[in-house]
C-alpha cells in the first residue's frame, strides 16, 4: 500500500496545485471583491499543503528503496537488496523517475516556504509569485502523472533487483544530484518572483529583497553542486581531470553563469534601486537554464559519461514543458518591458557600473557555452556528425574568464553612482603589483610556461589582494557578515583560479607498463610496483595493486588502486588512488595485464590541485554567510519598524 499512498499523495499535490493556479488567477482577476479576497487568501494555505503532501509523496518513494519493496517497478529496476543502505537511499533518486519527483518535491516545498515565510513581497505579487510556482509544479506533475510514474507496480515482484549503476554508488554522488536540484529549483522560484512583479509592475528594492535571499541559497547550493560533481569525476572515473566541457557538465555550469549574473543584478536593484530590467530578464535566463539542462541531462538527447537517467521517448514532455514556460516568460518580458521604469541612473565609471560589465561578461560566456554546447545536436539533426571539446572552449570562454576575474577585482573598489579615475588608480596599486609580480616570478622560475596559466597567476595574486580590501581601515569585528561573505567568496574565486592555472601548467603525467618492484619517476616521487591480488567489498570484487610511493629520502607510502567488477549491474570500475600531500595529490590508476605480464599503471602528480575545490568550497562558504547576513538584517529591521510603529 505504500507505493499506492505516494502515488494517491502525488495525485492530491497536483490537484491543489492546480487549485492553486486557479485560486491566483482569479483572486487578482477579481481582487476588488469579496470573492476575490477569499481566494487570494486561499493561495498561501494549499500551497504548504502542496509542498507537504508531494515530500509525503517522495519520503514514500524513499521508504519503498529503503525496504527493496521489489513489487514496484522503479526500484526493481534501479536497486538491489544487497546495496549498502546509503546506496538504497539514494537510489530513490538515482534514475529518471525518482529525481523527477524530486525536483517536484523541491519545487512545491519552496513555494509553501515563500508562502509561509515572505513577508516583504506586497499581497498582489505575492500572489502572482504563487501562482506562478504552481503553474511550474502543475507541468512536472503531469510528467510524472503521465509519462513516468515512479509507483508503477510490478507483477509478478522480481526475486531481486538489477542495481544502481555502480559510477553512482560514491558517497559523493549519492548527495552531488539534490544539491544541485536545490539550486535549479531555487532558480525557479527566482523565475515566479520575476513574473509575479511583470504580472502586476510592482519592480523596485522590496522586490528584490525579497527574491535575493532566494537567489542567494540557490547559488550556494549550485556551487556546491558543480564543485563536489567535478571532485567526484577527478576521483571516481580515473582519467585525472576535473572538468572536460562534458555536456552534462555544461548544463549544470549554465544556470550558475546566469544566478551569478543575477545575484549581483539583483543586489544593486536592492541596494541603489537600478538595473530592474536586467534583474527580470536574468531571472527569466537563469530558470530557462536549469529547464534546458534537465532536458539535456533527462531526454537522452546527448551521450555523456554523467547522463545517468536518460529516456529519449520522455525527452518531448520536458520541451514541450520548456517551450510553455521560457517562452511564455519571454512574451510577458517583452510585453512588459515598456511599462517598467527605469530605475536609478549611475555613471560607468561606477559600482554599478562595474556590476554590468561583470554581468555583459558572464552572458557572453554563457553564450559561448550555450552555442559549444547545442551545436553538435544541431548538426546530428542535420545529419552531421561532429563534437566540441576542450579545446573550443577553452579558447573562446578562457580570455573573456581572464578579463571576467580583473573585473572582479576592481568593481568592489569602486564607489556606487559615480567615482572618480585618479582614485580608482590609487586603489588598484597593490593588486596590480602584486599581479605583475607573480607574473614576473612564473616568466622566470618555469620557463615554458603559457601566458594564459601566467596571466592566471598573476590575476589569481592581484584577485586576492584585491578582495580583501574591502576590510582595509574598518573594525573587522563590526563588519557586516555580508560583506565578509564578498570578500571570501572573491577570495575563493582567486583561490580555485591559481589551482587551474597550476594543474595545468605543472601536472606531470606518466602511463608505463609496469613490471614488479621496476621504479618510475613522476614529478618528485619514485614510484614502484609491488604486487597485484584479490580485494572484496561489500557489493563488488577487485584485482586491486600494491603501489609504493617515495619522495627524495622520506617516507614511503602506499597506494591501491583497484579494477572492480560489480555483478549487479555487471560493471567494471577503475577506482583510482589518491593522496594528498600539502603541494599537491599523486594519483594512480591500475589498467591492463598485458601478455608479457605487465601491468599498465597510469600516474600522476598533481601540484597544488586541490586548490580547485576548496576554492570552491570557500566561494559556497562565502555566499552562505552573504545569506545568513542579508537574513538577519532583514528581521534586525523588520522588528524595528515594528517598534517604531
Amino acid at each position: 500500500m505504500i507505493a499506492e499512498a505516494g502515488l494517491a499523495a502525488l495525485w492530491f499535490a497536483a490537484a491543489l496545485a492546480l487549485l492553486q493556479l486557479v485560486a491566483a488567477a482569479l483572486g487578482l482577476r477579481l481582487h476588488s471583491s469579496a470573492s476575490g479576497n477569499d481566494l487570494i487568501a486561499a493561495v498561501r494555505p494549499v500551497a504548504i499543503v502542496q509542498g507537504l503532501l508531494a515530500a509525503l509523496s517522495f519520503a514514500l518513494l524513499i521508504t519503498l528503496f529503503v525496504q527493496s519493496d521489489m513489487s514496484v517497478l522503479l526500484v526493481a529496476q534501479n536497486s538491489h537488496s544487497a546495496k549498502p543502505m546509503l546506496y538504497k537511499v539514494a537510489g530513490a533518486w538515482g534514475n529518471h523517475e525518482g529525481s523527477m519527483l524530486l525536483w517536484v518535491t523541491v519545487l512545491a516545498l519552496s513555494g509553501g516556504a515563500i508562502a509561509l515565510l515572505e513577508r516583504q513581497l506586497d499581497r498582489a505579487t505575492l500572489t502572482a509569485t504563487l501562482g506562478a510556482q504552481a503553474a511550474i509544479a502543475l507541468g512536472f506533475y503531469a510528467f510524472l502523472l503521465i509519462a513516468s510514474n515512479p509507483f508503477t507496480r510490478l507483477d509478478p515482484p522480481a526475486l531481486d533487483g538489477l542495481g544502481l549503476n555502480p559510477l553512482l554508488q560514491d558517497p559523493g554522488l549519492a548527495f552531488h544530484p539534490p544539491t544541485l536540484y536545490f539550486g535549479y529549483v531555487g532558480l525557479s522560484v527566482a523565475f515566479s518572483f520575476a513574473v509575479g512583479a511583470m504580472l502586476t509592475g510592482v519592480v523596485g528594492p522590496a522586490f528584490a529583497r525579497a527574491m535575493r535571499p532566494w537567489v542567494l541559497a540557490a547559488w550556494v547550493f549550485l556551487t556546491i553542486g558543480i564543485t563536489a560533481g567535478s571532485y567526484w569525476a577527478y576521483y571516481e572515473l580515473g582519467w585525472g581531470g576535473w572538468w572536460f566541457w562534458d555536456p552534462v557538465e555544461n548544463a549544470s555550469l549554465m544556470p550558475w553563469l546566469a544566478a551569478t549574473a543575477l545575484l549581483h543584478s539583483v543586489n544593486v536593484l536592492a541596494a541603489r534601486d537600478g538595473l530592474r530590467a536586467w534583474t527580470l530578464m536574468l531571472a527569466v535566463v537563469a530558470f530557462s537554464m536549469s529547464m534546458l539542462g534537465t532536458f539535456l541531462v533527462r531526454s537522452g538527447i546527448l551521450t555523456s559519461v554523467h547522463a545517468f537517467a536518460v529516456d529519449p521517448t520522455r525527452g518531448s514532455f520536458i520541451l514541450v514543458l520548456l517551450a510553455l514556460y521560457i517562452g511564455g516568460a519571454l512574451l510577458l518580458f517583452a510585453l512588459r518591458a515598456g511599462t517598467i521604469r527605469a530605475g536609478q541612473g549611475f555613471d560607468p565609471l561606477s559600482r554599478e557600473g562595474g556590476l554590468v560589465l561583470n554581468n555583459l561578461l558572464l552572458t557572453v560566456i554563457l553564450g559561448i557555452v550555450l552555442i559549444g554546447t547545442l551545436y553538435p545536436i544541431v548538426a546530428q539533426a542535420m545529419g552531421e556528425q561532429l563534437s566540441v571539446g576542450p579545446p573550443f572552449f577553452n579558447k573562446t570562454a578562457g580570455p573573456i574568464a581572464l578579463l571576467l576575474v580583473a573585473a572582479m577585482a576592481v568593481g568592489p573598489l569602486l564607489k556606487w553612482r559615480r567615482d572618480n579615475a585618479n582614485a580608482v588608480l590609487g586603489k588598484l596599486t597593490v593588486p596590480v603589483a602584486a599581479a605583475m609580480l607573480a607574473m614576473a616570478a612564473t616568466f622566470v622560475l618555469a620557463p615554458g610556461t603559457g601566458w594564459m596559466e601566467i596571466v592566471a597567476l598573476g590575476l589569481a595574486a592581484g584577485l586576492t589582494i584585491a578582495s580583501f580590501a574591502p576590510l582595509w581601515k574598518r573594525n573587522l569585528l563590526r563588519t557586516p557578515l555580508f560583506t565578509w561573505g564578498m570578500v571570501i567568496a572573491h577570495f575563493g574565486v582567486a583561490v580555485s583560479l591559481a589551482g587551474m592555472a597550476m594543474d595545468s601548467a605543472f601536472t606531470k603525467e606518466r602511463l608505463v607498463a609496469a613490471t614488479y618492484g621496476q621504479p618510475y619517476q613522476v614529478g618528485p616521487w619514485r614510484v614502484v610496483l609491488d604486487g597485484v591480488g584479490p580485494a572484496i567489498g561489500d557489493n563488488w570484487s577487485a584485482i586491486e595493486g600494491r603501489v609504493t610511493a617515495r619522495r627524495d629520502d622520506g617516507p614511503a607510502i602506499l597506494l591501491r588502486p583497484q579494477r572492480r567488477f560489480y555483478a549487479s549491474p555487471p560493471t567494471d570500475t577503475a577506482e583510482a588512488a589518491i593522496r594528498t600531500r600539502w603541494d599537491g595529490q599523486l594519483y594512480a590508476v591500475l589498467g591492463e595485464q598485458d601478455a608479457q605480464g605487465r601491468w599498465q599503471l597510469r600516474l600522476w602528480w598533481k601540484p597544488f590541485v586541490t586548490l580547485i575545490w576548496f576554492g570552491g568550497g570557500l566561494i559556497a562558504l562565502g555566499g552562505a554567510l552573504s545569506l545568513f547576513g542579508r537574513l538577519f538584517r532583514e528581521r534586525r529591521n523588520a522588528r524595528r519598524r515594528e517598534e517604531a510603529e
